[in-house]
C-alpha cells in the first residue's frame, strides 16, 4: 500500500498537481529543478517499505502515536445534545499534528542528502516541531516568523531557540504568516541547492499539498479503526477540525473523502466578523486566485492584491488556504464555516474548566462550532473534533484579549 493511499475513486492531485481548478505550480524557474526533484523523491519513496516502516517507527516510539480519541462527558452534558470527541493530537510530541509532517519531510530530506532545512511557521507549532526534527537529525534550522507572531507566541520561540534553530523574525507586509511564508520562499531560491524547505500546511506548489497531506493523514486512518471502541459505532456522523492553511483538517478529513455516512466540517477564523473585513475566512468570503504557488480561494481586494487577516490564533492568521480544501468545498464533499474570535475563546474556556484540556486557540475554533453544532444536533449523533495542539503557547494572548475586554 502506498503512504496516503485510501480511495479506490478519489485519485488526487493529478499529475500536475491539480485538485480540479486548483492547485498546480506557478513559481520561478529557480524552482521547478527542486520541485521535479522532490516530486521524485516521494513518490520514490512514499512505494518503499523500508522509508515506509521508518516513518511509523518514529511515529510511534518519537511523536507518540497512536493518539487517544477522548469522550468530552462534561462539555457533552453541559451542551445537553450530540456526544462530543476529541482525537488527542495535543497529546504529540512537541504538542500539535505538525510533528506527524515534519518528522515525514525531515526523513526525506535525509534520504535525498539535504543538511539544511527552513521553515516558516504562524503560531510557532510547526517552527517548534521542525527545529525538533532538525534536532534529532543533526540539520541546520532557520524558521522563518512574522514579527507580530513572535510577540504573540514568544514560548514557542524560546522552544526553537533551545532545540538550536535560528529564529529570524519577517517585517514586512501584516508581520504573520504569509510574510513568513513569502520570506522562506525567498531563502529556498537562494539556497536550493543544499536547502530543504519543509512547508508546514497543505499549500504551496505541487507536490506540497499532497506531501503534507499524506504524512499528516496517519491521524484520519487511525479514527477508522479507533472510533468503534470509544464511541460505540463505525465511525462519527461529523468529524470537525480548524482551518489556516488546512493540515490539521486534511490529516483527519482525507480517509473521510469518499464517506457519504461522515460529514467534514472546516471552521476557518471569523476575527471579529465577517462583516467588518477583519477576519481569515478564506473559503467563506475569498476569491479565486493564485498565492505561494497555488491556485486556491484568496483573501484580495477588487485589484487582486492581497488583503491582511485578522485572527486572535496565530496560526489561523492567513489570507489562503490549502489548494484541496477549496476543491473538496466546490465539489460539496466537506463544508466550511467561520467562528468569531470571542466564540472560540469562550469555547477554549469551556475546555479548560469542563474537561482539564488547555486547547489551542486554533483548535478552539473548531470546538466552538462544535458545541452549536452538537446544540441543534440529536443525543444519537455523534461529533469527532481533531483537537490539533495544546494552548500552552496562548496564555499570553488570552489574558491580554480578556483584560482588553473587560
Amino acid at each position: 500500500m502506498l503512504l496516503g493511499e485510501f480511495h479506490k475513486n478519489y485519485n488526487f492531485p493529478d499529475q500536475h498537481g491539480h485538485f480540479g481548478a486548483y492547485g498546480g505550480v506557478f513559481v520561478s524557474e529557480t524552482l521547478i529543478h527542486a520541485l521535479d526533484e522532490l516530486k521524485d523523491a516521494y513518490n520514490f519513496y512514499r512505494k518503499d517499505q523500508s522509508f515506509i516502516n521508518e516513518f511509523e517507527k518514529e511515529l510511534k516510539y518519537f511523536v507518540g502515536r497512536p493518539s487517544p480519541i477522548y469522550f468530552a462527558e462534561r462539555l457533552t452534558n453541559e451542551i445537553g445534545g450530540a456526544k462530543i470527541y476529541f482525537k488527542r493530537e495535543d497529546l504529540n510530541h512537541t504538542g500539535a499534528h505538525k510533528i506527524n509532517n515534519t518528522v515525514g519531510q525531515a526523513l526525506l530530506a535525509k534520504h535525498m542528502g539535504k543538511k539544511r532545512i527552513i521553515a516558516e511557521t504562524g503560531a510557532g507549532q510547526h517552527g517548534v516541531a521542525s527545529a525538533t526534527v532538525a534536532a534529532k537529525y543533526d540539520m541546520e534550522c532557520i524558521v522563518f516568523m512574522g514579527e507580530e507572531d513572535v510577540v504573540r507566541q514568544k514560548p514557542n520561540v524560546d522552544r526553537m531557540k533551545l532545540l538550536g534553530a535560528k529564529v529570524v523574525p519577517v517585517s514586512s507586509g501584516s508581520k504573520t504568516l504569509k510574510d513568513a511564508l513569502n520570506e522562506a520562499m525567498r531563502d529556498w531560491v537562494t539556497n536550493v541547492d543544499d536547502t530543504f524547505y519543509i512547508i508546514g500546511t497543505v499549500a504551496g506548489p505541487h507536490p506540497y499539498p499532497m506531501i503534507v497531506r499524506d504524512f499528516n493523514s496517519i491521524v484520519g486512518k487511525e479514527v477508522l479503526s479507533q472510533f468503534q471502541e470509544v464511541g460505540g459505532t463505525k465511525y462519527p456522523d461529523f468529524i470537525v477540525a480548524c482551518v489556516g492553511g488546512g493540515s490539521n483538517a486534511l490529516g483527519i478529513f482525507y480517509p473521510f473523502i469518499d464517506n457519504k455516512d461522515v460529514q467534514l466540517i472546516g471552521v476557518e477564523a471569523g476575527g471579529d466578523g465577517i462583516n467588518t473585513g477583519k477576519h481569515a475566512s478564506t473559503l467563506c468570503a475569498g476569491k479565486k486566485g493564485v498565492l505561494h504557488g497555488n491556485r486556491t480561494y484568496i483573501l484580495q481586494d477588487n485589484d487582486g492584491q492581497i488583503i491582511e487577516t485578522h485572527s486572535i490564533s496565530a496560526g489561523l492568521d492567513y489570507p489562503g488556504v490549502g489548494p484541496e480544501h477549496s476543491y473538496l468545498k466546490d465539489t460539496g464533499k466537506a463544508k466550511y464555516f467561520s467562528i468569531n474570535d470571542d466564540q472560540a475563546l469562550d469555547a477554549f474556556e469551556k475546555t479548560c474548566r469542563l474537561e482539564g484540556i488547555i486547547p489551542a486557540l486554533e483548535t478552539s475554533h473548531a470546538i466552538a462550532y462544535a458545541i452549536q453544532l452538537a446544540s441543534k444536533s440529536g443525543k444519537e449523533k455523534s461529533i469527532l473534533i481533531n483537537l490539533s495542539g495544546r494552548g500552552d503557547k496562548d496564555m499570553d494572548t488570552v489574558f491580554k484579549y480578556k483584560e482588553q475586554f473587560k
